[in-house]
């Protein structure tokens, strides 16, 4: 398998430099972990509001319309087994130039959601140690993730492991003591409400709703950009992307389903953004509050800002082995062959994004929000111009009508976005547009070897 995973690679015009040792269960751990089993901890209260209380629903369809985009994902890393994600999918798929400006919208998620995580991390932990100032627990965040990621993409994978046993411990205790509650007469009993009350249906506060719960799904996307440290085969990774996506969004439905039982009244919270924290200490005192809030803060902190801090280095290394991207960034580390250059750009930027909007989350979110969904939109686009454009595919369900469906649904929730994400979203684009020019000016031209 080795050789001809080489053979693949080489066949695309690059040499195996990475280090393959990833399998499927490496993969979808790692996507687990991105997407966080215990996400809508973090964000239960905004949801279940602007859901009339069917936040079960709103996380069933964001789990479906995020499959749309897991379909058209697993295509393209079918056809295209390299590192680089949206970039290399949309360079090759369509062309250069598209691929370079998917590659450079892709950096404003990738680039700046390390820098969130640490920050609302960090924040977090300010309210359970005030004495300890924001900034230290922001670098220990930042250093301690770049020495895992630069030891190897194993060592990373092994912490991955780690991290995610206790986000499950933890879910696990929480839906214990829930089921126990409800034995017990917690709430008015089972219920469908959580997943359709006809009193309060309307579809627009729904999908506003799924706006919000969809971007706890953003995530699996990154298990693409480690395609070049996979060992199995090209069809892995969009297995991996699937798996990842059904087993976090089921994983979803129950813990939002339990909480809303627990407490069917969602008017009343003391705060939204710890109304998650709320309900459990509603059915497990003081001390099962405090750890759902460590969890949260420790997933986000380390867990998840690992896997995003290796997946950037990775679109980063891909970029740069093009010359779309200064070529440091390409080089390898000699022992652990991981991008570290790449990685250690990531933290340097994360400790200046971080420090700079600490106080600006909201803001940061956008940012993050508005790369992702228009790279979403770029994959779609790419899965029809290259299967049925380009090769004349037959298979019209998976590589037409799946992409258009999603990307309908993906231009309806970047509709839904603030006037800044997409103002913030149109800066960068032009400003990529304005690098790529002067790239093409300076004879930077990239040959992009095609596959036969």
């Amino acid at each position: 398998m080795k050789k001809n995973e080489e053979k693949n690679l080489e066949s695309f015009g690059y040499k195996q430099e990475l280090k393959r040792t990833l399998t499927l269960k490496d993969l979808i751990i790692y996507g687990l972990i991105f997407m966080v089993p215990i996400a809508p901890f973090g964000i239960y209260g905004e949801v279940v509001t602007a859901s009339k209380g069917m936040i079960v629903l709103t996380y069933l369809i964001g789990m479906i319309a995020m499959l749309f985009t897991a379909i058209s994902y697993g295509s393209m890393s079918e056809a295209f087994p390299i590192a680089g994600s949206v970039y290399a999918y949309a360079q090759r798929g369509i062309n250069k130039t598209i691929g370079f400006l998917a590659g450079w919208m892709i950096l404003l998620d990738y680039v700046f959601v390390p820098s969130l995580l640490y920050v609302v991390s960090a924040n977090s932990l300010k309210a359970i140690l005030p004495s300890i100032p924001v900034w230290i627990w922001l670098i220990l965040f930042i250093l301690v993730n770049s020495i895992i990621n630069i030891r190897g993409v194993m060592f990373t994978a092994k912490a991955n492991i780690i991290f995610l046993i206790g986000e499950l411990i933890v879910l696990a205790v929480f839906i214990a003591f829930g089921l126990v509650a409800i034995s017990n007469g917690a709430g008015n009993g089972l219920t469908l409400k959580p997943i359709y009350d006809a009193t309060e249906f309307n579809l627009p506060f729904v999908m506003t709703a799924v706006s919000v719960a969809v971007l706890s799904f953003l995530g699996f996307d990154g298990i693409s950009t480690l395609a070049e440290e996979t060992k199995g085969g090209n069809k892995v990774v969009g297995k991996a992307i699937l798996w990842s996506l059904l087993i976090v969004g089921s994983l979803f439905i129950i813990q939002t389903y339990v909480a809303a039982i627990i407490h069917p009244d969602y008017t009343v919270f003391n705060s939204i953004d710890t109304a998650f924290y709320e309900i459990a200490g509603e059915v497990g005192g003081t001390f099962l509050k405090n750890v759902t809030i460590i969890a949260t803060i420790l997933s986000w902190g380390f867990a998840n800002a690992l896997a995003a801090q290796a997946a950037i280095s990775r679109v980063l290394f891909g970029m740069a082995r093009d010359k779309n991207l200064p070529s440091i960034l390409a080089k390898i580390h000699p022992k652990y062959k991981t991008p570290y250059i790449s990685t250690l750009l990531v933290a340097l930027v994360s400790i200046i994004v971080g420090l700079m909007f600490v106080n600006n989350v909201g803001i940061l979110s956008s940012i993050v929000n508005c790369g992702a969904l228009t790279a979403f939109l770029v994959i779609h686009i790419s899965v029809i111009y290259h299967f049925i454009i380009k090769q004349k595919s037959k298979r019209y369900i998976v590589h037409l009508i799946v992409p258009i469906i999603g990307f309908l649904i993906i231009a309806y929730v970047m509709i839904n976005l603030d006037l800044l994400a997409k103002t913030i979203g149109l800066v960068w684009l032009v400003i990529g547009i304005i690098y790529y020019i002067i790239m093409r000016l300076m004879n930077r031209n990239i040959e992009i070897k095609e596959i036969e």
